[in-house]
């Protein structure tokens, strides 16, 4: 093809879309009569109410949820022991059914192993939720896990071990919650 026949082409379809555009507009800019007009716009006042009302729903509904989940962390936060209270309760009626049978126990060996039942429950029950003891004795000391409340002269162990452990210390899962209290061999 030529180009003055692409020329023509490209030409006439241009006009043609020209022509196009203009009808369309000449059916779009059709003058409303008074009635029509005042239709539309109780048609679109009752359209824009209609959106306003569900936007004013998801807003409350928004609300809404945003409530119940804050409450829903903050009851998860405030019995997120719950749990580990029940399973203590179990220990907690250990020790009161000791107590009601001390005053009979004639024998004190007895109490001594209920007793140590009671200790070995509740530390179990310590362990099934993360807490254990820390080894302290005979370790070399470690501030990450350790206090010095006191030095002793020993020979018998190098500097810096620990003698006597005081207070126990406790780890939550991977978490020191208190450190030994503990009594270190001087240098």
């Amino acid at each position: 093809m030529s180009k003055e026949k692409k020329n023509e082409n490209k030409n006439g379809n241009e006009e043609e879309l020209k022509l196009n555009v203009e009808e369309e507009n000449q059916t779009e800019e059709a003058p409303l009569t008074d009635q029509q007009s005042d239709e539309r716009i109780k048609e679109l006042e009752i359209q824009a109410s209609e959106w306003q009302d569900k936007f004013l729903r998801k807003v409350a509904e928004f609300e809404n949820y945003k409530r119940r989940t804050e409450n829903d962390q903050l009851n998860l936060i405030k019995y997120a022991a719950e749990s580990f209270v029940i399973k203590l309760l179990d220990v907690v009626d250990d020790f009161e059914r000791s107590l009601v049978h001390i005053q009979d126990a004639k024998d004190t060996s007895t109490i001594e192993e209920g007793i140590k039942l009671v200790y070995n429950k509740l530390v179990k029950t310590l362990e099934e939720q993360g807490v254990k003891k820390i080894e302290s004795v005979g370790q070399p000391f470690d501030v990450n896990f350790h206090e010095a409340v006191m030095q002793m002269q020993n020979d018998s162990v190098p500097p810096h071990t620990v003698l006597d452990e005081i207070q126990s210390g406790y780890v939550y899962k991977d978490r020191v919650i208190r450190h030994s209290k503990v009594i270190v061999s001087d240098e």
